[in-house]
């Protein structure tokens, strides 16, 4: 494969994990103003929601899912800054790279294992046990969505890892090995 085509792929790649974020966050902001929602019409008008949980909780488990790929991207998640502190560069090239492909490979597994799942709930006409009884297929794909993405993010971070000239990875591990913190 060259390198334009490659490039257009995991720009397409990039840029639906940057529309999951979005998405993402427009998720959140819909499951405050339903929070909010039920507040006011239990405490105020007396009115009991009982919907109103379990669409927040799918609502915050597909932005959960939709928005890992993009936090992987950034490596916005929790890791372990003392190594990249104490170890080399080309090691920390080498740890992320093992930590990428160890980390492909569970999320890729967990992925088909969501789709297989979705798959039951779909076929199966699988409802909540609440009196609401929405489907349960709608929260499952956005995890098989959103474990599919990381998995092929994972994918353009292990490629591009090996297409990189050693002096360029070198730079890229030196910038991670420390980011300024809130105590700095």
């Amino acid at each position: 494969m060259n390198n334009n085509a490659w490039r257009c792929i995991g720009e397409a790649i990039k840029g639906c994990n940057s529309l999951m974020a979005y998405v993402s966050a427009l998720l959140i902001v819909a499951c405050t103003l339903v929070l909010v929602y039920e507040v006011l019409t239990r405490y105020l008008l007396q009115i009991s929601n009982d919907w109103v949980i379990e669409l927040s909780i799918f609502m915050l488990i597909s932005a959960t899912f939709l928005a890992a790929a993009q936090t992987q991207r950034e490596r916005a998640h929790v890791g372990i800054e003392v190594l990249d502190e104490v170890m080399s560069a080309k090691w920390n090239r080498w740890r992320y790279l093992l930590g990428d492909v160890l980390s492909m490979l569970f999320c890729g597994f967990v992925a088909y294992q969501s789709w297989l799942y979705w798959h039951e709930a779909w076929d199966g006409g699988w409802e909540s046990s609440s009196s609401w009884a929405p489907k349960l297929w709608i929260p499952y794909i956005f995890m098989a969505i959103g474990m599919s993405l990381l998995t092929l993010q994972f994918v353009v971070q292990i490629i591009e890892q090996f297409a990189l000239k050693a002096s360029d990875a070198e730079q890229i591990a030196a910038s991670h090995q420390h980011q300024p913190s809130l105590g700095d």
